[in-house]
């Protein structure tokens, strides 16, 4: 997976170590949470072995950190599986670091004015 010159040189070697092929895939697949890919396409975007990716894809799908259909893989929309997940959050940290974090308030001017009625609820 090639990274950007500023990653580079500001990034420790451990750091740029610790990111295996699932935390790659893992992380991709969720920068780009509004796509499926097919697994040829993820190694092709994160500079990996397909036969690597197809056999990460499994492993994450055995820990339902990914859904697949058909030839297409994608991140789960369980955000708390993904929370929980040790490899999800250095590579988060990496795609923010490459991409830039989200912008939170940018979210909020968009938000809805009154809270979800699953929300409200619970109250």
């Amino acid at each position: 997976m090639s990274i950007d010159r500023d990653t580079f040189e500001n990034t420790s070697e451990d750091e740029l170590e610790e990111l295996s092929v699932p935390d790659q895939v893992l992380g991709f697949l969720a920068a780009n949470d509004n796509h499926a890919f097919k697994a040829r396409e993820i190694a092709s975007q994160i500079g990996v072995d397909e036969g690597a990716v197809s056999t990460a894809l499994s492993r994450l799908k055995d820990r339902s950190l990914v859904e697949h259909k058909a030839t297409y893989w994608a991140v789960t929309d369980d955000a708390e599986r993904l929370n929980g997940y040790s490899g999800y959050e250095r590579a988060t940290a990496l795609f923010n670091d490459q991409l830039g974090a989200e912008d939170k308030e940018s979210w909020r001017e968009h938000a809805p004015q009154q809270s979800h009625p699953s929300v409200e609820n619970e109250q």
